[in-house]
């Protein structure tokens, strides 16, 4: 039972970026699912996600209007589409999903009180200036 990140890589500042996540073990259907970030030494950060049934979605501030997030039920997978990456999008990025989090347009999974259900081994995206 896990997710398994893949897409990342090293692209300069205004290219794009797809990352996937597959989950396997497990039917995704029913799942919030969503996408943190990490630098090493700074805190996990939200950055997108899209609801179980609604198809409501979040996006931090800082990937408005850059970053799409999807899912295909289907494939049983997720997807990350990242435009006009800046160099302060370089971070390892990790899929997750959650069975009891919901997705909310304002804060996403919220103050996250209980560990999420799943979270990928992450990818490494670098943008360089």
């Amino acid at each position: 039972v896990q997710l398994q990140a893949s897409g990342g890589g090293l692209v300069h500042t205004g290219g794009s970026l797809r990352l996937s996540c597959a989950a396997s073990g497990f039917t995704l259907n029913d799942y919030t699912v969503g996408w943190f970030r990490q630098v090493p030494g700074k805190e996990r950060e939200q950055v997108s996600c899209i609801s179980a049934n609604t198809g409501r979605t979040y996006y931090a501030d800082s990937v408005k209007g850059r970053f799409t997030i999807s899912r295909d039920n289907a494939k049983n997978s997720m997807y990350l589409q990242m435009n006009n990456l800046k160099p302060e999008d370089t971070a390892v990025y990790y899929c997750v999903a959650d069975s009891m989090y919901l997705c909310t347009t304002v804060q996403g999974f919220g103050s996250l009180s209980k560990k999420l259900d799943y979270m990928g081994q992450g990818t490494l995206v670098t943008v360089s200036s």
